[in-house]
């Protein structure tokens, strides 16, 4: 790898969230950041550039994969063809190590400090207003986790409109156990404002696969009106959301009085079916 090639990475690191240069030995340059844990080392190709994961959350790697090809023995790593390729890489596993497990917790812990800190001493230490800053910069912490870890799109739809998503709990906050439940980024998806009120109110839920399910109290006229269309899907899933989305189908179908009140968009619908979003 000449100098050129060496800057470059560097630079690609310093504008993609791995602002430090680390100590390295052979032919890769190995960068990190101070605002997450992940590390990643990166080198020059005959196909451009090749990237790994040096360290960091343990399903990084595997969430990357989502996105871009992966090759390399003995060392996994990624094919990244071009400038543009390895910066968009490192802009992804930037986001998703400050989404996964547990930074949510860590960022939320840091900024509560800095909240209360700058507080009267007296007014920190009452109860009702711990109660109502942690709640406040625990959601702010949870919708941030939730944009880095969907791209800054709707788990369903890819609407790209920050102002128009919201980051839907599958367990309630109220009834998870610990902050790091109520922090995870598993722990519900990145949705649209209309699906996030019907996930909420437990009137949507996705099956194993991913599937959208209605309760068949909502009408398909008004389906049609709410934007819900045959074929509907989350756009991923992993194996960490089958907990919390188990818990939250559950509840669904608690709260619809037999089996039959289930279904999928367009199920019932007339002939003309509604157009499937591209």
């Amino acid at each position: 790898m000449n100098p050129l090639q060496r800057a470059l990475i560097e630079k690609a690191g310093h504008d993609n969230g791995f602002e430090n240069v680390l100590p390295s030995v052979g032919p890769h340059v190995a960068l990190g950041s101070a605002r997450h844990p992940a590390q990643v080392m990166v080198r020059a190709s005959d196909d451009g550039f090749w990237g790994a994961i040096q360290s960091g959350a343990a399903t990084l790697t595997q969430e990357l994969a989502r996105t871009f090809p992966m090759a390399g023995n003995p060392v996994q790593g990624f094919v990244l063809p071009t400038e543009a390729a390895l910066a968009q890489w490192l802009r992804r596993a930037a986001a998703l190590s400050q989404a996964l497990p547990n930074q949510a917790v860590v960022a939320f812990e840091a900024q509560l400090q800095c909240e209360l800190s700058s507080l009267p001493a007296e007014t920190a230490r009452n109860t009702e207003v711990q109660r109502m800053v942690r709640q406040r910069v625990g959601q702010q912490a949870y919708r941030q986790a939730m944009l880095d870890y969907w791209g800054g799109a709707c788990a369903v739809t890819g609407l790209a409109l920050p102002q128009a998503l919201r980051a839907s709990h599958a367990k309630p906050w109220a009834e998870c156990a610990s902050d790091a439940e109520r922090l995870d980024v598993f722990n519900g998806f990145l949705l649209s404002a209309n699906l996030d009120v019907l996930f909420d109110s437990f009137l949507v839920s996705f099956s194993s696969a991913g599937e959208l399910l209605v309760s068949k109290t909502i009408p398909p006229s008004d389906q049609q009106k709410l934007g819900l269309a045959a074929g509907m899907r989350l756009r991923w899933m992993s194996v960490q959301h089958a907990h919390y989305l188990g818990f939250h189908r559950q509840r669904f179908l608690q709260m619809t009085t037999e089996s039959s009140q289930i279904q999928r968009p367009g199920e019932y619908e007339p002939a003309e079916q509604p157009a499937t979003p591209g």
